[in-house]
This record gives C-alpha cells, structure tokens and sequence, in this order.
C-alpha cells in the first residue's frame, strides 16, 4: 500500500518564556546549555554501535535477516490462524504498540478474508487468568508461539514457554518446531539451549541491543511481519530520523533539542513526563514509550557512582479519552509536568459527522463536520489550555500513521532517551533495579545459586499486624 515518506515534525514553541511565561525555558538558557548538549551528542556518536548501543545500527545493518524474516512471515501466515508473543517488557510492548498503530484497530474481529493474517495476541503478563483466557480462544494446533528473551532465563516469558511446550507434547505429540519460534541470544542463555535441542527456527537478538530498544530487530519485525507490516519502510523511517540527528546543531537535530528541552524542564523540577497522543493507533506508543523513558533514566547513581536519584516520571495518556480525566491536573496542578502531543495530519479514514438534532443549536453545530475536524481540534484546544495556564508542552506531528513514520518517531525517541540519559551523566543502558526484582523472584521460588538472596529475604523485617487494617 502506498503511503506519504514525509518527515514527522517537532514543534515545542510551548516549551518556551515568549509563550508559556516564567515557568517556560528561555532562549539565554538553551544558549547556556548548547556546550552541553554538543557534549551529549558526542558521547552517544562516540558508543554508536558499541556495548549497549547497538540499536543505532538497526536500519543499516539487517538485510539478511530482514528477507529471512519476511519468507518465514509469509509461511506462518499461510499455515496459521494464530500468532502469540511469549514475552514481557521490551518485547512484548514494542510488537504491541506496532500491532495497534498499523493494523486494524479490531483486527481479531475481523474475517480472515479481511485481516489476511493470523489472529495476534501478546502474553505479556502471568496472570493465571489471562494464560488460561488465551486457551480458550486459540487453536494451539493452529498457533505459532513467538518466545521472545534474550537471556531465556526471564522467569515470565520462561514460564509461559514452559506452559505451551506441554500442551504442545500433550496434544501434538511434541511436534514444537512446527509450533514455536524463538527470538533470543546467538551466543548465550538458555533459550538459544533450549532452541538448538528442540530444532526451532530462530531469530537473534543483537548482543548490543537491550529490550527497550529492540523494537527494530527481530524481536519487533517478526510479529510485525507476520501482521503483513512493512517492515523494510519501518527501518527506512528510522534511517531517516537518524541521519536527520546526525548534526549537534539544535535547528537540525530534533531528538537532541527535544532531549536538553525535557533536560532543562527537569532541573526546573518537572520530573513527570506526559505522552498524549490524539491517535487511538497511537495509544500503545506512550506504553511503549514509558518502558524506554523510564527504565532509562530512572537511575540511583552517576557514572562517577555519585548517588543522585534522578528520572523523570512517564505518564499515559490519550487524547481525546483523558481530556475527560487527567487534562484538569495538567492545567490547574501542580507545574512539574512537561506534556508532550502526538497528531496526525491526515486520519486514514474520513467519518462525517450526520446530520440531526435541528432544533438544538448546541448538538447541530457538529453537523456536516468530520470527527477528523472533531479530534484535531479538541488537540488544539488542549494544547491552547495548556499554554494559556503556563504549562510546558510540545507537540510531535506525523503526516500520517505508517511503517514509515513509525520507524521515525520510535528513532526519535530512542535518540531523545540517550541524549537525555548523556546530559544526565547516567548510565542510559543498565536497569539494576529492574534485575532487583528479578534475583529476589528468582530466590522466592527457590532457584539455584540465589540462597544468599533467599536469606536475604528471609531475614527482612516482619509486618507488623497494627498497620493492616
């Protein structure tokens, strides 16, 4: 399908003084921080592709795999009526937030005739209940699992794995590699163990790659692929942004303006940051988007190991939904809030408003309008209330929903979070709080090598019985 290879646009007029007022960020102070923001920039230029970064060479540097991808997604969605993710954090929210920006927004409602690809639905939690939800409407002997970790010893999606593998055994006689595919380590863990034993395709997840930042590698192509995306667009999008970046010129590089932008906000104490799209296709990115800011930046300790405690919050919201819950705090709260708006140009579908209610001048008004025109305005107003209280925000347009613009606006932010996590003089890539959680799950449940952990636990302060009530 053709669509508009047009650039998405970064428009943060509202960030400024000339107008949101005192609370807004002067020009003398995007001057004052601009030997900063080169500095970040240099610092992200200079890990391209190395250690944790190897993210930024997504768009160049996957032809094979992504031709192996499309062969294998064009297979499963000949032979299958089911696609199930088995995944959690970045690998489960990236292939979500695809899935809802560029297929049908009822897609496993639709007859096959319509959705030409399989039903998709992503286990990204262990709820007892969802698993068991999941069984009742799939045909295992008509999915593909999709197991997504790139260490495989991630006790959630392992857990599911180990869940589908004996319903596999018990009800197609242990035929899994015509069942599952794996997405994980070339070179470590337990998956790729457990992938090589049982013979199942499988897909690798570049070692400089963390979950978060995985959404341009198999672990999000594949799903994407199977859903009849355009993958190759995607990574063209993404290209695109990054070369966009590839200056420390502020007028040129939006990410790098956007990053000092919510940098300055921070220290001017705005340490939540909003993400509203006006988009029900775009309503998975700000989850998407969550995940990145907030397991990035989110951290005890500097490089030099000073404890500073820092991040900014990231907060969910949709327009026009929570114009009707949450916009009230924004405007009239407190001001430690920098809102960011997601519009599109162009809706891929045009609904006029009907005719009706004649004698009622404050519900005919809407009559011979678009909800086209409906949204976009209800966007503006927002944001018009916003400035008009003095409240930091921005707005990021995309012509209009595609593989294309998506990849631009996932490169975006990407490139935003790491110069933001460089300005921050943190370690952007790490997530030992994360991993917190996860050795005292591991101990909990009594896996090997965690006893220390196990003790650790045991020994933690009693609850006392008079603060339950």
């Amino acid at each position: 399908m053709a669509f508009k290879k047009e650039p998405i646009r970064f428009d943060y007029n509202n960030m400024m003084s000339d107008y949101v007022g005192e609370k807004g960020i002067t020009p003398a102070e995007l001057k004052a921080y601009k030997d900063a923001a080169k500095s970040a920039f240099e610092a992200v230029k200079a890990g391209r592709g190395q250690n944790m970064m190897g993210w930024t060479e997504l768009p160049y540097n996957q032809s094979e795999v992504v031709e192996d991808i499309i062969a294998t997604a064009k297979d499963i969605r000949k032979k299958y009526d089911y696609f199930v993710v088995l995944g959690i954090g970045g690998s489960a929210l990236g292939p979500m937030a695809a899935f809802q920006a560029l297929c049908h927004l009822h897609h496993n409602e639709l007859p096959k005739s319509k959705r030409k690809a399989p039903k998709f639905y992503v286990e990204d939690n262990v709820d007892p209940e969802r698993m068991a939800a999941l069984l009742d409407v799939i045909d295992v002997k008509k999915t593909m699992f999709n197991v997504i970790t790139k260490s495989g010893s991630t006790s959630e999606t392992m857990s599911q794995y180990l869940i589908i593998t004996d319903i596999i055994k018990k009800e197609l006689g242990g035929d899994l590699a015509s069942h599952m595919i794996a997405t994980t380590s070339e070179s470590k863990g337990n998956l790729i163990k457990i992938a090589q034993k049982e013979g199942l395709k499988t897909f690798y997840i570049p070692d400089g790659v963390g979950g978060r930042f995985s959404e341009l590698c198999p672990v999000g192509l594949l799903p994407a692929a199977v859903l009849g995306i355009d993958i190759k667009n995607m990574l063209k999008g993404a290209a695109y942004m990054d070369k966009k970046c590839s200056s420390d010129n502020l007028s040129k590089n939006s990410a790098l303006t956007a990053a000092l932008l919510q940098y300055i906000a921070m220290e001017k104490g705005c340490n939540i940051s909003v993400m509203m799209p006006y988009a029900d296709s775009l309503k998975l990115m700000a989850d998407w988007y969550a995940q990145l800011w907030g397991e990035s930046l989110g951290k005890a300790v500097d490089l030099e190991g000073k404890k500073v405690n820092v991040g900014q919050t990231p907060v969910k919201a949709l327009g026009v939904t929570d114009q009707h819950s949450q916009v009230q705090l924004y405007t009239e709260g407190p001001f430690d809030k920098v809102i960011t708006l997601i519009g599109v140009d162009e809706y891929r579908k045009t609904v006029v408003i009907s005719d009706g209610c004649e004698d009622i001048p404050g519900v005919n008004f809407l009559c011979g309008h678009t909800m086209n025109e409906l949204i976009t305005a209800e966007m503006n107003a927002t944001e018009y209330a916003l400035t008009r209280s003095g409240r930091l925000n921005n707005r990021i347009m995309l012509p209009e929903v595609n593989a294309y613009t998506l990849g631009q606006l996932m490169m975006f932010f990407m490139l935003q979070t790491a110069y933001t996590g460089a300005l921050m003089n943190i370690d952007t890539f790490n997530q030992p709080g994360v991993e917190e959680g996860k050795n005292a799950t591991y101990a909990l449940l009594g896996r090997e090598g965690y006893e220390a952990k196990k003790e650790e636990l045991n020994s933690r302060k009693e609850k006392d019985a008079k603060y339950i009530i």
